[in-house]
């Protein structure tokens, strides 16, 4: 049970990092889903490189960045250094909501 529930929140801070370190784009259609951002979970959690992936789905999921930063749940994850890192690795800027 204790697994599950650091994986949930791996997932959780990875997806947060995602969306703090992105512009908004409203031009594009994107189904907004925090899970999109999964393959950057390890990159956020352990400060490693992000994959090309997750750089892809950080930029996919860039219209959906102030929606996720406004999430009280998400929120503490943005903030993280990893986060900005992996964000900067990726050369996704952070939201300006």
């Amino acid at each position: 049970m204790k697994r599950v529930s650091s994986v949930a929140l791996c997932m959780v801070a990875a997806l947060a990092v995602v969306v703090f370190l992105g512009e908004t784009r409203t031009a594009e259609a994107v189904t907004c889903s925090v899970t999109e951002l999964s393959p950057c979970v390890a990159a956020i959690t352990s400060g490693s490189a992000p994959t090309g992936n997750c750089c892809s789905k950080l930029k996919e999921q860039k219209p959906c960045f102030c929606q996720y930063i406004n999430n009280p749940a998400l929120k503490p994850y943005i903030n993280s250094p990893n986060a900005k890192k992996v964000a900067s690795a990726c050369g996704v800027s952070y939201p300006k909501c």
